[in-house]
């Protein structure tokens, strides 16, 4: 179990990137999600023993990780966004070196995660010329060298293709069966239909952490679709919040999030996700 308790990070006296959030995780997936500056980064890197908090605790397994890290980092698995190759190594020669940091000494360990990652047969190529998508499967290789419980990985898809970040989720999806595979996103469609548990942050904060079906519970009744004339669409939205527009000929057809019909002929409709997120943090804005 991980339980990060009132953490707080802040750079110089003005800026708060973390503030005051509480999250219990258990094994299996949990998509912490939030726009760019949401504080996503910072709270994995403390969760990695990379920096360290402002005030609060991070306890693994009943330790203080931040007064000894050394007991997260043995068990930790970690793939930051930005991840690089050595340009004169190849797949192979890249995980012995990890290998060797890591301590890991039996070479069946790697052909085993070059297997499971699908770059077996790519191993005595350069990294350095893989794509996107496979550099981020072999950088999930050596993060899994030395067999962690938790997997924590920062914007996986970000620059892949449609085909590689199916791939890429799958994968992930398979390692939280029996790991806490923690993956920080802003791209909600990333985790939907894989995590178990949704972060949600914001300006620092933890806005809400549930199941995706109890945050979808949560937004039914305030999604509705509309059609609306172009000419009245602009009145419209600067009154309530629409999730989207598409014009068709001389109307606009909408999707709006409010808590009552936001205009004539509008329906309720089964909210997406990424839909019911944004109804969510509407929401929490009007009742603010």
């Amino acid at each position: 179990m991980l339980e990060i308790r009132n953490v707080v990070k802040q750079f110089g006296k003005n800026v708060t990137a973390v503030s005051d959030v509480s999250l219990t995780l258990e094994r299996g997936v949990v998509g912490l999600i939030g726009h760019n500056g949401a504080g996503k980064t910072t709270l994995m890197q403390m969760i990695a023993t990379l920096m360290r908090p402002s005030s609060g605790q991070i306890v693994f397994d009943g330790v203080d990780i931040v007064k000894k890290p050394d007991h997260m980092r043995r068990r930790l698995g970690f793939l930051p966004q930005d991840f690089g190759v050595y340009p004169n190594l190849s797949a192979l020669e890249f995980m012995q070196y990890f290998a060797a940091l890591k301590g890991v000494r039996d070479p069946a360990r790697i052909r085993y995660l070059l297997e499971l990652v699908n770059l077996h047969d790519k191993a005595d190529r350069p990294a350095a010329a893989f794509s996107g998508g496979m550099r981020r499967r072999l950088g999930i290789a050596q993060a899994l060298l030395n067999d962690p419980e938790i997997l924590v990985v920062d914007e996986p898809t970000a620059g892949l293709d449609p085909e590689e970040r199916l791939r890429f989720r799958n994968l992930l999806a398979d390692l939280g069966f029996n790991k806490l595979v923690i993956i920080s996103t802003h791209i909600v469609s990333d985790v939907e239909t894989i995590a178990g548990q949704l972060a949600i942050m914001n300006k620092g904060s933890l806005v809400v952490c549930d199941t995706p079906e109890a945050i979808l519970n949560h937004a039914r009744g305030r999604v509705w679709a509309a059609s609306v004339e172009a000419a009245d669409y602009d009145a419209l939205r600067a009154r309530v919040h629409v999730l989207h527009a598409q014009r068709q000929g001389q109307t606009v057809a909408l999707r709006i999030t409010h808590g009552q019909s936001p205009c004539a002929g509008a329906q309720l409709v089964e909210p997406s996700l990424e839909e019911a997120l944004m109804a969510q943090r509407q929401a929490l804005q009007e009742a603010a």
